[in-house]
């Protein structure tokens, strides 16, 4: 039978959280978590292994036996024995039980309990089965191959015992080899040489042989890298002639996504060399293992596994887990293909497509397989369904270790403290057949005869039908009375009453059955079929009526003997009862009753008879409708009382208006209802209605019944779509005829159904979808009367159709106007733009119920949770109509939006393919953030500038519009976080009462924002000056008339001239004053225009991002011509497979921890060591050990702790202050790993945007070729301070697209150098492409061209070049008398051409100026100003004190010019900051982590001084990473970044930098102009990073877990990207180079001589160099 199949096993992962269950027996243990649980199945015992315990207990669950096995003191470092002189790490250490094992025994050797735990080193030892405190085998000093568990609780550790006959020993015939195969994954700390599977010898052990030892001729599996090869091992079992091992693996060949893998061995295969592996694929994205059995599946061997599905791309589990099962013969088979596909064919199918390949060896490729048969959810059977539930230990996990009793009734469950004995099935205790069927337990069913749940094999007749009902069948129901009639009995009558009952099983010839009416005596059951008849009771055998009732309800029971089949209910009613319960109106209560009740009037009776001893009318009625057409047809209800016994007694005898009314039977109700057909008129009339019965005399209406003769009179409109639904209104004259039900209208044949209330004057109908256009009559039926609207037809047109709607997205606030074109648009009259929503909380709970959802087509289903809210179109012409976007709440999710074009449904969706999108309403902040009540002041002439947030997300500058007051403030630029509008230059007037300043309004759809109150400034002169502005221009205010107090003491007689000088900077210092605020608004709103160009190839492919590894690169080893990244190792070809097995042995090393710190605190121990070996060696680390970012994270924390250990003694506020060790740069290193992505994802668009637009201002003035000194800039030794004049022009560029020439406009200026306008030119003709991607300049020539053949190459220097004494000045556009509007073109420079571009070499960002022949000739090159700095120049000529003060004065001026820059970049900046240090979206989780390290080894050393760990965490994270991106974007971008770009940006890095300081920012007149130009921003700034670091230490920790999969993840995604060989190369050489030291330092230490270290490392030096070492 089918439930006997079920294997018992599959109840281990049916344990969840249900209310408790009594039958549950449990003993509470020590050592939580427990681990293992193995059972002897001879003896019956129990053993149990957890944390530092050890128990023995019988089957019952009474402990026999305790032991105690830790803790005790030891270190993962460090080896057995533990001398705690020797291993200053041990601390004493929980024992965590990693395998318990059962040996058998051999002969007289009795069999042993086999128990290995995590400490030292993971060795093991036997215990006795019958007493585990007796030991039977124990090592005090072990060697190390005998390690055998992991030595970490967190890794995994899984074996098997297998028996072999013992052939390489020599044994006899009879002589057998137990040995114990083992699995296990890579631990960090401890041997790293450790195979991930080895072999174990267990019998027999004849010295020098040892127990458990890994014995070179018992085989294990060798694989290039332990760490890249790390499997989480779930399982080993031997089957037949195999051992198999069940793991799970990031797949490092494909995808490196973790999947769980089959891995299989012979079990006499003492080499690994049938070794082979297959990966499990389990549908539903289930890929990690959890646990596993191995049983049988209809008689056939079967490996079942409980899969659950990754977190994203780590190891860590999820909830959502399934139970799949694989055949065993269809794995070998799988195993099999694998194998012969791998060995034979090279890994490629018989298409030639590769099936498998060698996943951990390093040189050969070689296994994938199609994927494997079936799969079975977390459910009982194979069609899935989770059949029963049971607590074991509430808020406890299942271990996987569950085990059946002997009886196969009973299931051990081992939970975290709790071993727990279950029972596999527990039919008896459900009484009932419904709660027996709800158990859907496969081992149970109901049997029906007896009337209890049970097994199916003790129900007396189970084999035949409907005797034994089966839980686990979905289909199966109880014994049902599935009708009964009567169902309703007046309690005076008696009858026969019929039970249709379904699934009843059948009887013997002897047997029957009986009906028990409540508690009275059975009656006999006559059985039919599935119908059962009995006699209901004797009226006077009924109990009485409850009180204030007039029904009560008895339950009819179907019995078998004693026991309950099934049962019923039927009712019993009281007639004279529902009179007597209302007295006030006995007659109405009786006949409106629901039981069939009559009321005798004379009697004053209610009866459940049909007729009364006396009768006579009582007529009260009411009459529906009191109107109809002439022609008749319609039908009369007239309500009332007595009106008649039965339909015979009123045929014949009903009037209306003196018209016969013929009754209709299936209208007629006893006594109190009479529906007739209306007969034609022929006329209009009214009167009475007239009811006669029998003899007595007729009733009469109070109602007047009329003839009336309905007329229609026209339609509008006259036209509709063919698929109907369009609304018509008809207007006539009483057309109020009948009732409204029997109106009906029909547009040519098909119906118009009605809408709306008719009234007397119209009626509205909406049009119904016809099969063809054209021309249709309307037509009107009142009941049978048809009347037809004259001279008018109404037309059918074609449908309307849509073609393009955009735009495709709006805000929630709505009104966004849609524009819609198509066809046929005007042939609607309404259309509607509808939005279909659905509440927030709706979509939670029905997320649980998609499932069977997701197969069906995707269609909007309208219900009852579904609102739809909608808009009016308005149709502008046949092609085009306009619809503003719905409002909709943010609460609610939106789940479609389409047209509505009457009967025309549209959806967005299908128009063009792309849905429609709601955002968020864009947020716009007060003009005046820090007093929004207090009005904005605003400067005539210039733009208001409005602050917000995703302005432009659903929104174009085109649908802005803004109001100032009565008059519009124009907008002229929108971008996502501004609005530059504007406003007129006389200050409008306020349209609201009570204010006399007007406010700004932005409209955005429906949105409408009011930012403030504005004023304009009444005197344009007198306009505020920034802070910096009034120090700087105060600062040199002083300076000036100092100098002249000075000039006038000194020298009366050129006093006079002193004055006149005095009196220019005077004036220029007040021009100067009053211009800078216009010119900083002018020159932003011109940047703003050119930037929103710019923007929109931001983002996508217009970011030039650099690749991972080209950013590696830069960031690692910066300044140096080639990288290790870009080099291959060079070695001779006889040398190269030897040197890269010791690299690899070496790579093995450093992933000993020992080895790498003992090999770091040796080098920087080093004289020779120099701080630039120290970066370098750290970034070689960083390559070798980018594929393993955990351990690489793990050594720098240890290193870091150091470092903390060796400041907190000295000063503890300059650590991490400078680059000084090899742990300072890993940690540089570490970060540039780790923010790559928010580089790439966050911060990378608005570092670009900055860079562009200081390069656009920076260019927009003259820039001194020679010295790099610019006009425009932030930096004041960088500024062209002196006046040059100069003029824009525009060049027509000649660019070659293809075959076809087209003329480009670029702006330069006039005082360019030629290379200045070639680089201007590439920057314009090749603005999309990288700056790598595009030709260099000094590869082109500039050729003028003017006419037909005028064609002149312009250059930096030729033989018109102007030279003046020992000066020579570079060729200018200004020099060539190139007018504006010239047309050039770049071409392929020619080997002879002469120039040589002169700021070439300054463009890489050198800072030397060029030409250096020209110097050997003793000319000096100059372009805009000859260099101040000539130390030839004789005394004689120097110019006195006096004009050397003015000389340096008048240029002070020209300082303002920063100011100017400054206010025009500070948006860009602003931007910058914020992504670097907002908190509104989450911190990178790598900073989260590191400062969470920061605080805690601040806590553990007693520093409770926040400044000092604000001072590491900004030495750590902004002055180690963000001023260093600042500082040189080419890190991260592919650009161009030129001296007078640096200048700038310097300055900016350098706010960055006081930002982050702890100390007060002041400044004077003597501080540096830098510092005064951001003096007003630094205090702003560094609130944003206080709250930065502030918001990250709130926020709840416990990253780490988060921390470590990501490490994982970018461990796998970049690994590729580094060239570990070179990498290990060039550390080897510092190995080399201090060989004897490092040699010497691991020798000296206990636990690196235990490990072997420095002969590990001679081993590595032989292979690598051939070094002869005393091996």
């Amino acid at each position: 039978m089918l439930a006997s199949s079920v294997p018992p096993f599959l109840l281990l992962i049916l344990l969840i959280l249900v209310p408790a269950d009594a039958s549950v027996q449990w003993v509470e243990l020590k050592g939580a978590p427990l681990s293992h649980l193995l059972l002897d199945p001879g003896a019956g015992r129990l053993y149990v292994g957890g944390v530092d315990h050890l128990y023995q207990l019988t089957s019952d669950l009474e402990v026999m036996s305790h032991v105690r096995t830790g803790p005790h003191l030891d270190s993962p470092d460090c080896l057995p024995p533990i001398i705690p002189q020797d291993c200053h790490s041990a601390t004493p250490t929980h024992n965590h039980n990693k395998l318990l094992l059962l040996e058998a025994g051999q002969g007289a050797e009795p069999g042993s309990l086999i128990v290995c735990g995590s400490l030292y080193q993971g060795i093991c030892d036997k215990r006795s089965l019958s007493n585990i405190s007796h030991l039977i085998y124990q090592t005090s000093n072990p060697v190390d191959t005998q390690y055998v568990a992991a030595n970490d609780p967190r890794v995994s550790t899984v074996a098997v015992v297998i028996t072999t006959k013992n052939k390489q020993e020599g044994g006899g015939a009879g002589s057998v080899l137990r040995l114990m195969l083992v699995g296990r994954g890579y631990t960090s700390k401890g041997p790293g040489d450790i195979p991930p599977i080895t072999t174990r010898r267990l019998y027999p052990v004849v010295p020098p042989r040892r127990a458990f030892s890994q014995e070179e001729e018992l085989g294990k599996l060798v694989v290039g890298s332990y760490s890249e090869y790390n499997n989480h091992f779930v399982k080993a079992v031997a089957h037949g002639n195999h051992v198999y091992f069940l793991f799970s693996r990031r797949d490092m060949w494909h995808k490196k996504e973790y999947r769980t893998y089959a891995s299989r061995l012979c079990t006499a295969d003492r080499s690994f060399y049938s070794y082979v592996e297959v990966p499990l694929l389990c549908h539903g994205g289930y890929n990690l293992a959890q646990g596993a059995w191995l049983g049988n599946h209809s008689g056939k061997p079967a490996l079942f596994v409980v899969m659950a599905a990754g977190q994203a791309s780590t190891p860590v589990a999820t909830s959502r887990s399934a139970l799949c099962a694989y055949g065993m013969a269809e794995l070998d088979a799988m195993l099999q293909k694998a194998q012969e596909v791998c060995y034979t064919e090279g890994g490629r199918g018989s298409d030639g497509k590769e099936e498998a390949y060698i996943e951990y060896a390093v040189s050969s490729k070689c296994l994938r397989l199609p994927k494997l048969v079936w799969q079975v959810l977390v459910r009982s059977d194979w069609s899935g369904h989770l059949y029963g539930s049971l607590t074991v230990d509430d808020g406890s996990a299942v271990s996987a270790d569950l085990l059946l009793d002997e009886s196969q009734k009973h299931l051990y469950v081992l939970t975290s403290n709790r071993l727990s004995r279950v029972p596999v099935a527990s039919c008896e205790r459900q009484t009932d057949c419904q709660t027996c069927l709800s158990l859907r337990d496969p081992y149970c069913g109901w049997c029906v005869l007896e009337g209890r749940c049970s097994r199916k094999h003790q129900c007396q007749r189970h084999q035949q039908p409907n005797h034994w009902l089966w839980s686990f069948e979905p289909t199966n129901q109880c014994v049902t009375v599935q009708s009964l009639q009567p169902a309703n009995q007046s309690r005076e009558e008696q009858t026969q009453v019929t039970l249709s009952v379904i699934q009843l099983p059948a009887l013997t010839r002897a047997e029957s059955l009986s009906c028990v009416f409540g508690l009275l005596p059975p009656q006999p059951a006559v059985v039919m079929g599935t119908s059962i008849t009995c006699q209901s009771p004797a009226p006077e055998l009924l109990p009485s009526m409850p009180t204030g009732s007039d029904h009560m309800i008895l339950p009819v029971s179907l019995m078998f003997g004693h026991v309950t089949i099934t049962t019923g209910n039927m009712t019993f009613y009281d007639c004279s009862a529902v009179s007597r319960l209302n007295q006030s109106s006995q007659c109405l209560s009786c006949v409106s009753s629901i039981w069939r009740c009559n009321w005798c009037p004379l009697d004053q009776l209610c009866t459940h008879n049909h007729s009364c001893p006396h009768q006579h009318i009582i007529l009260n009625q009411r009459v529906l409708p009191v109107s109809g057409p002439l022609e008749g047809g319609v039908l009369v209800t007239i309500t009332g009382s007595n009106l008649g016994m039965r339909y015979e007694d009123v045929v014949g005898g009903v009037t209306v208006a003196g018209v016969q009314c013929l009754p209709q039977p299936e209208g007629y109700l006893i006594s109190t209802r009479v529906v007739c057909e209306l007969q034609p008129s022929g006329k209009q009339k009214e009167g009475p209605v007239l009811v006669t019965v029998g003899t007595t005399p007729p009733g009469r209406s109070m109602q007047t019944f009329t003839y009336q003769d309905p007329q229609l009179l026209d339609l509008v409109p006259d036209k509709g779509p063919v698929s109907g639904g369009t609304r018509l209104t008809i207007r006539g004259r009483q057309l109020l005829t009948g009732q409204t039900s029997d109106l009906s209208a029909f547009v040519g044949s098909q119906p118009c159904y009605i809408v709306d209330e008719v009234n007397d004057t119209q009626l509205e109908c909406r049009t119904g979808p016809s099969n063809r256009t054209g021309g249709a009559p309307v037509r009107v039926f009142f009941g049978k009367a048809e009347r037809t609207v004259p001279d008018v037809s109404f037309r059918y047109l074609d449908d309307p159709i849509i073609t393009d709607a955009a735009p495709a997205e709006s805000f929630y606030a709505g009104g966004r106007i849609i524009m819609v074109t198509g066809r046929n648009l005007d042939v609607v009259q309404q259309p509607i733009i509808s939005v279909w929503v659905e509440p927030v909380e709706v979509q939670r709970v029905k997320r649980r119920r998609r499932l069977a959802l997701l197969t069906a087509k995707q269609q909007l289903v309208f219900n009852s949770t579904m609102t739809t809210v909608s808009e009016r179109c308005s149709v502008q012409s046949s092609s085009q109509m306009t619809c503003p976007s719905p409002t909709v709440s943010p609460d609610v999710k939106v789940k479609g939006i389409w047209f509505q074009l009457d009967n025309v449904r549209v959806h967005y969706e299908s128009i063009k393919g792309k849905s429609f999108t709601y955002y968020p309403n864009p947020e716009f902040f007060p003009l005046n953030r820090e007093a929004p009540d207090a009005p904005y002041r605003f400067k005539p002439g210039g733009v208001i500038a409005v602050e917000g947030l995703d302005l432009t997300r659903a929104m174009s500058r085109q649908e802005v519009t803004a109001r100032l007051g009565d008059q519009q403030c124009q907008v002229k630029t929108l971008d996502s976080t501004h609005l530059y509008c504007e406003p007129p230059e006389v200050q409008p007037i306020s349209v609201e009462d009570g204010r006399e300043l007007p406010s700004l309004k932005v409209f955005m759809g429906n949105l409408q924002v009011d930012l403030g109150l504005v004023q304009y400034d009444s005197d344009s002169l007198l306009s505020p000056v920034p802070l910096a502005a009034q120090i700087g221009l105060g600062a040199g205010a002083a300076v000036i008339i100092l100098s002249v107090l000075v000039v006038i003491l000194m020298y009366r007689r050129k006093s006079k001239q002193a004055l006149r000088d005095y009196k220019k900077v005077l004036l220029q210092l007040e021009t100067l004053e009053i211009n800078v605020g216009d010119q900083c608004r002018k020159e932003f709103t011109d940047l703003m225009t050119e930037m929103m160009d710019l923007s929109s190839d931001v983002g996508g492919p217009g970011l030039p991002l650099l690749d991972y590894r080209t950013y590696a690169e830069r960031v690692f080893f910066p300044g140096q011509q080639v990288a290790p990244l870009s080099r291959q190792l060079d070695l001779p070809e006889s040398r190269r497979q030897t040197v890269e097995q010791g690299l690899q042995q070496l790579n093995n090393l450093l992933n000993n921890r020992l080895f790498l710190t003992r090999f770091i605190h040796t080098l920087e121990a080093q004289q020779g060591f120099s701080q630039r070996d120290r970066g370098y060696v750290a970034s070689l680390l960083t390559m070798a050990l980018h594929d393993k970012l955990e351990y690489f994270t793990e050594v720098m924390k240890s290193l870091l702790q150091d470092l903390v250990q060796q400041y907190v003694a000295k000063n503890p506020k300059l650590m991490l202050r400078r680059t000084e060790t090899v742990v300072e740069k890993m940690l540089t290193n570490w970060m540039s790993i780790c923010l790559y992505s928010f580089l790439k994802e966050v911060a990378g668009e608005p570092l670009y945007m900055l860079y562009r637009a200081i390069k656009y201002q920076v260019d927009k003035g003259p820039v001194d070729a020679v010295t790099g000194k610019a006009k425009r800039t932030l930096n004041d030794s960088h500024l062209l301070r002196e006046d040059i004049d100069y003029c824009a022009m525009t060049l027509t560029v000649l660019v070659k697209n293809g075959v076809e020439v087209q003329p480009c406009p670029v702006k330069v200026l006039d005082t360019d150098t030629i290379t200045q306008v070639k680089d201007k030119i590439l920057d314009q003709v090749y603005r999309g492409a990288a700056f790598s991607q595009r030709p260099a300049a000094d590869s082109l020539d500039l050729e003028w061209r003017s006419g037909q053949a005028g064609h002149l190459t312009l250059s930096d220097d030729d033989v018109t070049a102007v030279v003046q004494g020992r000066w020579k000045r570079l060729n200018t556009l200004q020099h060539y008398k190139v007018p504006d509007g010239a047309t050039v073109a770049l071409i392929p420079r020619s080997q002879s051409s002469g120039g040589v571009g002169v700021n070439q070499v300054f463009q890489t960002g050198e800072k030397t100026p060029m030409l250096e022949g020209e110097e050997e000739e003793g000319l000096r090159l100059w372009h805009l100003v000859k260099s101040s700095e000539d130390p030839e120049i004789p005394k004689h000529r120097k110019s006195s004190m006096r004009e050397r003060e003015r000389a340096k004065a008048i240029p002070e001026i020209y300082l303002t010019r920063l100011l100017s820059m400054k206010g025009t970049l500070q948006k860009f900046v602003d931007d910058v900051f914020v992504a670097i240090l907002s908190t509104k979206r989450p911190p990178p989780i790598a900073v989260r982590f590191f400062f969470d390290f920061l605080d805690d080894m601040a806590e553990k050393h007693g520093i409770d001084d926040p400044e000092t760990v604000h001072i590491w965490k900004t030495n750590s994270l902004p002055l180690r990473f963000w001023v260093n991106i600042l500082k040189n974007p080419q890190f991260v971008l592919d650009v161009q970044v030129t001296d007078s770009i640096d200048a700038v940006l310097s300055v900016i890095a350098q706010t960055f930098i006081d930002s982050c300081t702890t100390s007060e920012h002041k400044v004077g007149r003597d501080s540096p102009v830098n510092k005064l130009l951001y003096a007003r921003e630094i205090p702003r700034y560094k609130q944003l990073v206080e709250r930065y670091y502030s918001d990250i230490h709130s926020a709840a920790s416990g990253c780490y877990q988060e921390m470590n999969s990501t490490l994982t993840e970018l461990s796998g995604s970049f690994a590729s990207e580094m060239n570990n060989l070179v990498a290990l190369h060039e550390l080897y050489k510092y190995i080399n180079k201090y060989y004897d030291q490092v040699i010497m330092s691991l020798e000296e230490d206990s636990s690196g001589q235990k490990m072997q270290l420095a002969y590990r490392l001679q081993q590595v030096a032989a292979l690598v160099e051939n070094k002869v070492t005393d091996l």
